[in-house]
């Protein structure tokens, strides 16, 4: 059970996650214990999972081995780089008759990493595992949420962009508020399976270079703050109409 969310911002990329694995015999579940489903490779990608956790060791080694290789830099489009990874990926899932996916197993991806000073976000879909890209443009989607929290989290970032994105992509740090503030919706609201706490990871120029990185929990708070201060003030205004309603009422007549 997983929620990420992947935004791909004006000037960075933001993937979120939450750090819930939930273990099972067949369809029942057991336990849930406390995972890292965020992955850094080196320095410059990020991989996120969800799914199988076999399966998102086989994908991060795939990643690694690619970018070991170079493959990020030899390969000159950035949709052949994700179509490789896929085909790679799909033929090592064969390997042990995994795929196509059965019933109840299944894994995807969001990928993120930077070509030809260029910043690419790619989501892996959980049912097939074929490549999109999002694309920091206005006329393309830009955000994406998967796992098993996706029916609550899409809904939401629909309203963010909507109310706080003007309908155009984000700052990066726009996008990390709105990825803590999804994956604490999503955490509060799901069935279960999904659970703190949340980890961010961003893409983003710093010093010149592209650098991939793991927010510490430190840099988290302000956007928590943030988040409770617009929750503070949604209920200011909802009391502001109460009061507003009250006194326009007419006395009822004798």
């Amino acid at each position: 059970m997983t929620i990420l969310v992947g935004i791909h911002c004006k000037d960075g990329i933001v993937i979120g996650a939450d750090s819930s694995s939930t273990f099972g015999v067949g369809q029942f579940r057991t336990i849930e214990q406390p995972t890292d489903k965020i992955n850094i490779v080196g320095g410059q990608i990020i991989v996120a999972g969800t799914g199988a956790v076999g399966l998102n060791q086989r994908f991060n080694a795939i990643v690694s081995s690619a970018h070991q290789q170079d493959a990020f830099k030899k390969v000159p489009v950035p949709i052949d780089i994700v179509n490789n990874l896929a085909k790679c990926a799909i033929d090592n899932f064969k390997f042990t008759h995994i795929y196509p996916f059965p019933p109840g197993v299944g894994y995807g991806a969001l990928l993120a990493f930077c070509k030809n000073k260029q910043l690419y976000l790619c989501e892996f879909d959980p049912n097939n595992f074929q490549p999109e890209l999002k694309e920091a443009d206005l006329k393309k989607i830009w955000y994406v949420a998967m796992g098993s929290g996706q029916l609550i989290a899409d809904p939401f970032l629909g309203f963010i962009r909507d109310v706080f994105w003007d309908n155009t992509p984000p700052s990066c740090q726009d996008g990390i508020f709105a990825a803590v503030w999804t994956l604490s919706h999503t955490i509060d609201l799901n069935p279960g399976g999904i659970n703190g706490p949340i980890r961010i990871a961003t893409l983003r120029l710093v010093e010149g270079k592209y650098e991939a990185r793991i927010l510490d929990d430190e840099e988290l708070i302000e956007h928590k703050q943030h988040v409770a201060e617009i929750k503070k003030h949604l209920r200011e205004y909802r009391d502001q109409m109460r009061t507003s309603s009250s006194s326009s009422t007419p006395d009822i007549p004798k």
